[in-house]
């Protein structure tokens, strides 16, 4: 007994076109598309504004700090010079006083009063810097104070004696005041020199021009004086 199968039995294609999209549809995800990439630009173009603002923004505090500071300094500028002058004036009067055996209390005080000078100019944006003997000449925080000779050239341009501490503004690292010191300066010896030996002998006399000829008949031929005053006197 045979078995028939129904045409447009399952696994068999029929034949018709698969359906497409309607254009509804298309038109709606192409205004998405388009709403999507407007938005995308918009907060793009916010972002850009946002970071010329905090640019400003930045640009402005900069320059608003300088102002700031250039007045802080302006108005700082001479306490702080009278600051350093008393803390030197204080320190040199306190090595004066050790110096001259004077009362010890006394010297221990104007360096109390020092202190508290330096923790004033610490307060205003500086720091104190030294130095130590033998330490080489650096042109941005030393100056020289005067110069000590010596011998040795390995001391040459080297620090001798501080005589005052410099101190740099802490924010900046500029030198608001060097370092005062001598300074070593290598002066080589000079050359040992011995004076000549005097001569043992001295040198022969020259001789005498000798007389000419013309000298001596002239002293032949002429009188004496006593001659010529006794001629007429025998003649009277």
């Amino acid at each position: 007994m045979e078995v028939s199968t129904a045409a447009g039995e399952v696994g068999e294609p029929t034949g018709q076109p698969e359906q497409t999209a309607e254009p509804a549809e298309l038109t709606e995800r192409s205004e998405q598309s388009e709403r999507l990439a407007a938005i995308e630009a918009a907060v793009a173009e916010f972002n850009r504004r946002s970071a010329h603002r905090e640019a400003v923004i930045d640009r402005l505090h900069e320059e608003n700090q300088r102002l700031r500071d250039g007045v802080h300094r302006a108005i700082l500028e001479p306490v702080i010079a009278d600051l350093l002058r008393l803390y030197d004036s204080m320190l040199r009067e306190a090595a004066r006083l050790a110096a001259a055996g004077a009362d010890p209390a006394q010297g221990r005080l104007l360096e109390s009063f020092a202190d508290d000078t330096l923790l004033t100019l610490e307060r205003c944006g500086l720091d104190e810097f030294t130095a130590d003997p033998g330490d080489p000449f650096d042109s941005g925080r030393h100056a020289a104070v005067s110069v000590v000779p010596v011998d040795d050239e390995a001391l040459d341009n080297t620090v001798a004696e501080v005589v005052a501490t410099g101190f740099v503004e802490r924010e900046t690292g500029r030198v608001r005041r060097p370092l005062r010191a001598r300074f070593h300066r290598y002066d080589p010896p000079a050359p040992d020199t011995e004076p000549d030996a005097a001569p043992d002998t001295e040198p022969d006399a020259e001789p005498a021009p000798a007389a000419s000829d013309e000298t001596e008949n002239r002293a032949e031929t002429e009188t004496p004086a006593e001659t010529r005053a006794e001629a007429p006197a025998r003649a009277d």
